[in-house]
């Protein structure tokens, strides 16, 4: 009679008519949605001017991960975009978890950072397509419903490999004797993003990197096929291929599938494998070292594939020594901390319209000059808030931290929360439940350059950084005291 029991409660399981909580077995499910647009030609973020798409070089995804040990259930969904706002965040949190009965706060929902995908947030002089932006979170949404339904019993594991071969700190401090002009007309700046290869006017670059590579990955408890694979990688992006592309985010996701032979024909008739790269703590790193003579001149898609295929292979390397557990537990906290804008106060907004109204535009209709970009920015500000809500989330699998920002956050942030973390092991997912521009250090506040800039890409306060650390340390001693 026994026997009979369990097979009826495993059939339920698997079924997934049995309520999360019935279920004392760890399971996980993925699925990969194409969220491309189908609209052409498209708006793309990822540049001060407005430029638009005429077709899809490679797919957009949603690239999602659902893991649940009985009691709770936690789904990580990255979509190849530059930026995602909060508002489609929700949108898509909400219709998933009507569907799935997962809390909305169990959902981590990020952005990948390509700079050639279709728009979803204004930036600088790009408006995202109203159409997609409308038809966008329902399309999330259906991958993290499948992925959730694609839930079967299965094992988990994680580890952590190295790659510092493709991460270098953009942001290169000026020698005393140099500087450069600023769009506010100042020469004070004392850090350079991207000041161009080998710069006479550069020393040192402002800050360090992370090399680390994270690994999560799932395969399933019966036949031991893998499911899913879920790094993060602290790289901004890299670049060079055609729009729409989902850069080295979506080379990464087919490398890695093809490491792991996913693709096997044993296979056929399960959810395919679903491979996902996010993006760390990469808001001052790039895959460009400045301070070297200009690598060769690469096709399109060619420096995105070396990528991918230097992180995979530092993925497998630590893939090959996860210890593989069927019994994790999981648990979570999201909160909303509510952070300070910075403002032009009221000489500087009448000098930006002034600028504004002074600058002729190109012959493409936009602004060329940074000065009318940074002023348009000023004016596009002072209809914000005094402050907005920024929410945060950490995430607790077995001995393993994670954190979500929606920022672009730099390096020395996510490598404090490795730290200090009363984890294991820990890793940051940026661009994540929403987007509120950069975050740099108060430090680097003081250094300026491009980050710091005030425009609806760094909005912040100055001490925003220090806030959200404090709250996200608080948060996860929290999950740590949950765990015992």
């Amino acid at each position: 009679m026994w026997r009979l029991t369990l097979l009826v409660a495993f059939a339920l399981v698997w079924s997934g008519t049995c309520p999360i909580h019935a279920a004392d077995m760890f399971r996980a499910g993925a699925f990969a949605q194409d969220i491309s647009p189908t609209k052409f030609p498209a708006p793309i973020n990822g540049s001060m001017k407005g430029h638009f798409a005429e077709k899809i070089t490679d797919p957009m995804h949603a690239r999602c991960l659902a893991v649940s040990d009985g009691r709770h259930e936690i789904i990580f969904c990255v979509v190849d975009a530059c930026l995602i706002p909060r508002e489609i965040c929700e949108q898509a949190k909400a219709i998933a978890a009507k569907k799935t009965g997962v809390p909305a706060s169990h959902i981590l929902i990020s952005a990948t950072h390509t700079h050639s995908a279709a728009a979803m947030t204004p930036a600088f002089q790009c408006d995202p397509d109203p159409h997609y932006v409308a038809d966008v979170p329902a399309r999330i949404a259906a991958g993290i419903i499948q992925a959730h339904q694609n839930l079967e019993p299965a094992e988990i594991g994680w580890a952590m490999g190295s790659d510092p071969t493709q991460v270098f700190n953009r942001r290169w401090f000026v020698k005393e004797s140099a500087s450069y002009e600023n769009p506010f007309g100042s020469t004070k700046d004392r850090a350079w993003m991207n000041p161009g290869q080998q710069n006479p006017k550069i020393s040192i670059p402002a800050g360090p990197t992370d090399p680390e590579v994270a690994v999560l990955a799932v395969r399933s408890a019966v036949d031991k096929r893998p499911l899913a694979l879920f790094a993060n990688y602290s790289l901004h992006y890299v670049g060079g291929n055609p729009a729409i592309s989902a850069d080295y985010f979506g080379a990464f996701a087919n490398e890695i599938a093809l490491r792991l032979n996913a693709g096997d024909q044993r296979y056929r008739g399960k959810p395919a494998f679903v491979g996902v790269m996010s993006n760390g703590t990469s808001g001052d790193i790039n895959n460009n070292n400045v301070g070297s003579p200009l690598r060769p001149k690469r096709n399109p898609g060619e420096q995105i594939k070396i990528v991918a295929r230097s992180v995979a292979d530092a993925a497998m390397v630590a893939y090959e020594t996860i210890k593989w557990d069927a019994a994790t537990t999981l648990d979570t906290i999201e909160a909303d901390i509510s952070l300070k804008v910075r403002k032009a106060s009221a000489t500087e907004l009448e000098r930006a319209k002034q600028v504004v109204a002074t600058t002729p535009k190109d012959k493409d209709g936009q602004w060329g000059e940074r000065k009318a970009i940074y002023a348009r920015e000023a004016i596009k500000l002072a209809d914000y808030p005094d402050e907005v809500p920024v929410k945060l989330q950490v995430h607790r699998i077995g001995a393993l931290s994670i954190a979500a920002i929606p920022c672009e956050v730099f390096v020395e942030i996510g490598l404090e929360l490795k730290k200090t973390t009363p984890f294991t092991r820990h890793f940051t997912v940026s661009l994540a439940n929403g987007y509120n521009g950069y975050l740099p250090t108060p430090e680097h506040h003081a250094f300026g350059g491009y980050e710091t800039w005030r425009a609806r890409s760094s909005y912040l306060e100055t001490r925003a950084s220090v806030k959200i650390n404090e709250r996200l340390t608080t948060m996860l001693a929290t999950l740590k005291q949950r765990a015992r």
